[in-house]
Protein backbone atom coordinates (compact mmCIF):
# COMPACT_ATOMS: atom_id res chain seq x y z
CA UNK A 1 0.00 0.00 0.00
CA UNK A 2 1.45 3.40 -0.98
CA UNK A 3 2.00 6.17 1.55
CA UNK A 4 -0.75 8.32 -0.04
CA UNK A 5 -3.22 5.42 0.11
CA UNK A 6 -2.35 4.85 3.79
CA UNK A 7 -2.90 8.55 4.55
CA UNK A 8 -6.22 8.60 2.68
CA UNK A 9 -7.33 5.44 4.48
CA UNK A 10 -6.28 6.91 7.83
CA UNK A 11 -8.27 10.11 7.20
CA UNK A 12 -11.37 8.10 6.20
CA UNK A 13 -11.21 6.19 9.47
CA UNK A 14 -11.06 9.34 11.61
CA UNK A 15 -14.41 10.70 12.67
CA UNK A 16 -15.39 13.95 11.01
CA UNK A 17 -16.01 16.52 13.73
CA UNK A 18 -19.18 18.55 13.27
CA UNK A 19 -17.92 22.04 14.04
CA UNK A 20 -20.09 25.05 14.82
CA UNK A 21 -18.90 28.63 14.94
CA UNK A 22 -20.47 31.32 17.08
CA UNK A 23 -20.24 35.00 16.11
CA UNK A 24 -21.70 38.08 17.75
CA UNK A 25 -21.59 41.82 17.32
CA UNK A 26 -23.06 44.15 19.92
CA UNK A 27 -24.49 46.83 17.64
CA UNK A 28 -26.14 46.86 14.26
CA UNK A 29 -24.10 49.72 12.82
CA UNK A 30 -22.47 49.22 9.42
CA UNK A 31 -18.94 48.56 10.74
CA UNK A 32 -20.17 45.93 13.18
CA UNK A 33 -22.27 44.19 10.54
CA UNK A 34 -19.21 44.09 8.26
CA UNK A 35 -17.29 42.55 11.16
CA UNK A 36 -20.03 39.94 11.53
CA UNK A 37 -19.84 39.09 7.83
CA UNK A 38 -16.03 38.88 8.07
CA UNK A 39 -16.34 36.50 11.04
CA UNK A 40 -18.76 34.29 9.13
CA UNK A 41 -16.52 34.18 6.04
CA UNK A 42 -13.49 33.44 8.21
CA UNK A 43 -15.17 30.45 9.86
CA UNK A 44 -16.50 29.04 6.60
CA UNK A 45 -12.95 29.00 5.21
CA UNK A 46 -11.22 28.04 8.44
CA UNK A 47 -13.46 25.06 9.18
CA UNK A 48 -13.47 23.80 5.60
CA UNK A 49 -9.64 23.86 5.58
CA UNK A 50 -9.33 21.51 8.57
CA UNK A 51 -8.91 17.91 7.40
CA UNK A 52 -11.34 16.25 9.80
CA UNK A 53 -13.82 19.04 10.36
CA UNK A 54 -17.12 19.61 8.67
CA UNK A 55 -19.12 22.79 9.08
CA UNK A 56 -22.24 22.07 11.13
CA UNK A 57 -23.49 25.65 11.22
CA UNK A 58 -22.46 29.22 11.86
CA UNK A 59 -24.59 30.79 14.58
CA UNK A 60 -24.64 34.56 14.92
CA UNK A 61 -26.34 37.21 16.99
CA UNK A 62 -26.27 40.73 15.61
CA UNK A 63 -26.87 43.89 17.55
CA UNK A 64 -26.98 41.98 20.84
CA UNK A 65 -25.02 42.70 24.00
CA UNK A 66 -22.88 39.90 25.39
CA UNK A 67 -23.84 40.69 28.98
CA UNK A 68 -27.10 38.72 29.10
CA UNK A 69 -28.16 35.47 27.45
CA UNK A 70 -31.87 36.27 27.37
CA UNK A 71 -32.02 37.89 23.90
CA UNK A 72 -29.26 35.84 22.26
CA UNK A 73 -31.39 33.48 20.21
CA UNK A 74 -28.52 32.12 18.10
CA UNK A 75 -26.49 31.19 21.18
CA UNK A 76 -29.52 29.48 22.71
CA UNK A 77 -30.05 27.56 19.43
CA UNK A 78 -26.36 26.55 19.44
CA UNK A 79 -26.69 25.17 22.97
CA UNK A 80 -29.89 23.31 22.03
CA UNK A 81 -28.14 21.76 19.02
CA UNK A 82 -25.25 20.72 21.27
CA UNK A 83 -27.69 19.00 23.64
CA UNK A 84 -29.28 17.27 20.63
CA UNK A 85 -25.87 15.85 19.62
CA UNK A 86 -25.61 17.80 16.35
CA UNK A 87 -22.26 19.40 17.21
CA UNK A 88 -18.90 18.01 18.33
CA UNK A 89 -16.86 21.21 18.66
CA UNK A 90 -17.59 24.94 19.00
CA UNK A 91 -15.23 27.68 17.87
CA UNK A 92 -15.51 31.41 18.49
CA UNK A 93 -13.32 34.47 18.08
CA UNK A 94 -12.89 35.28 21.76
CA UNK A 95 -14.32 34.89 25.23
CA UNK A 96 -16.07 38.25 24.88
CA UNK A 97 -17.92 37.03 21.77
CA UNK A 98 -19.36 34.12 23.75
CA UNK A 99 -20.18 36.14 26.85
CA UNK A 100 -19.21 39.26 28.71
CA UNK A 101 -20.62 37.79 31.90
CA UNK A 102 -18.24 35.55 33.85
CA UNK A 103 -20.98 33.45 35.40
CA UNK A 104 -22.69 32.81 32.04
CA UNK A 105 -19.38 32.04 30.32
CA UNK A 106 -18.40 29.45 32.91
CA UNK A 107 -21.89 27.96 32.93
CA UNK A 108 -21.80 27.51 29.13
CA UNK A 109 -18.30 26.00 29.21
CA UNK A 110 -19.28 23.58 31.99
CA UNK A 111 -22.53 22.65 30.25
CA UNK A 112 -20.69 21.82 27.04
CA UNK A 113 -17.90 19.99 28.89
CA UNK A 114 -20.53 17.67 30.38
CA UNK A 115 -21.58 16.92 26.79
CA UNK A 116 -17.90 16.39 25.79
CA UNK A 117 -18.05 19.39 23.47
CA UNK A 118 -14.99 21.63 23.72
CA UNK A 119 -14.97 25.32 22.85
CA UNK A 120 -12.01 26.91 21.11
CA UNK A 121 -11.46 30.61 21.81
CA UNK A 122 -9.18 31.72 18.99
CA UNK A 123 -7.91 35.03 20.35
CA UNK A 124 -6.95 33.60 23.74
CA UNK A 125 -5.67 30.28 22.32
CA UNK A 126 -7.86 28.31 24.73
CA UNK A 127 -9.33 24.90 23.98
CA UNK A 128 -11.65 23.97 26.85
CA UNK A 129 -11.18 20.31 25.99
CA UNK A 130 -7.51 20.61 26.97
CA UNK A 131 -7.91 22.87 30.03
CA UNK A 132 -6.48 21.61 33.28
CA UNK A 133 -8.24 24.32 35.25
CA UNK A 134 -10.94 26.96 34.79
CA UNK A 135 -8.84 29.58 36.58
CA UNK A 136 -7.33 31.13 33.45
CA UNK A 137 -10.71 31.13 31.70
CA UNK A 138 -12.32 32.74 34.77
CA UNK A 139 -9.74 35.51 34.84
CA UNK A 140 -10.07 36.28 31.12
CA UNK A 141 -13.86 36.14 31.34
CA UNK A 142 -13.81 38.58 34.27
CA UNK A 143 -11.64 40.93 32.23
CA UNK A 144 -14.15 40.78 29.35
CA UNK A 145 -16.98 41.52 31.78
CA UNK A 146 -15.12 44.47 33.33
CA UNK A 147 -14.27 45.79 29.86
CA UNK A 148 -17.96 45.76 28.98
CA UNK A 149 -18.87 47.69 32.15
CA UNK A 150 -16.07 50.18 31.51
CA UNK A 151 -17.16 50.73 27.90
CA UNK A 152 -20.77 51.27 28.96
CA UNK A 153 -19.63 53.75 31.63
CA UNK A 154 -17.51 55.61 29.10
CA UNK A 155 -20.44 55.84 26.69
CA UNK A 156 -22.76 57.17 29.39
CA UNK A 157 -20.16 59.76 30.41
CA UNK A 158 -19.69 60.81 26.77
CA UNK A 159 -23.45 61.24 26.27
CA UNK A 160 -23.76 63.29 29.46
CA UNK A 161 -20.87 65.51 28.36
CA UNK A 162 -22.47 66.12 24.95
CA UNK A 163 -25.80 66.96 26.59
CA UNK A 164 -24.08 69.35 29.01
CA UNK A 165 -22.25 71.11 26.18
CA UNK A 166 -25.35 71.28 23.98
CA UNK A 167 -23.89 68.98 21.30
CA UNK A 168 -26.30 66.70 19.55
CA UNK A 169 -25.21 63.78 17.43
CA UNK A 170 -27.62 61.31 15.96
CA UNK A 171 -27.03 58.43 13.57
CA UNK A 172 -30.67 58.18 12.57
CA UNK A 173 -33.42 60.68 13.20
CA UNK A 174 -36.58 59.82 15.12
CA UNK A 175 -39.76 59.51 13.09
CA UNK A 176 -41.02 62.96 12.09
CA UNK A 177 -37.53 64.41 11.73
CA UNK A 178 -34.57 64.31 9.38
CA UNK A 179 -30.95 65.25 9.99
CA UNK A 180 -29.47 68.16 8.05
CA UNK A 181 -25.97 69.44 8.82
CA UNK A 182 -26.07 67.58 12.14
CA UNK A 183 -29.33 69.20 13.22
CA UNK A 184 -32.78 67.72 13.61
CA UNK A 185 -35.23 69.24 11.16
CA UNK A 186 -38.97 68.55 11.06
CA UNK A 187 -39.91 66.29 8.15
CA UNK A 188 -43.11 67.77 6.80
CA UNK A 189 -44.48 64.48 5.43
CA UNK A 190 -43.84 62.42 8.58
CA UNK A 191 -44.79 65.33 10.88
CA UNK A 192 -48.35 65.12 9.54
CA UNK A 193 -48.59 61.57 10.85
CA UNK A 194 -47.19 62.51 14.23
Amino acid sequence: MSTITKIQSYHRDIKQLRVAAYCRVSTDNVEQLESLENQREHYQKYISNQPNWQLAKIYYDEGISGIQLTKRDALKKLLTDCHNHRIDLVITKSISRLSRNTTDCLRIVRELQQLNIPIIFEKEHINTGAMASELFLSILSSIAQDESHSTAGNLRWSIRQRFASGEFRVSSAPYGYSVEDGNLVIDSVEAGVV
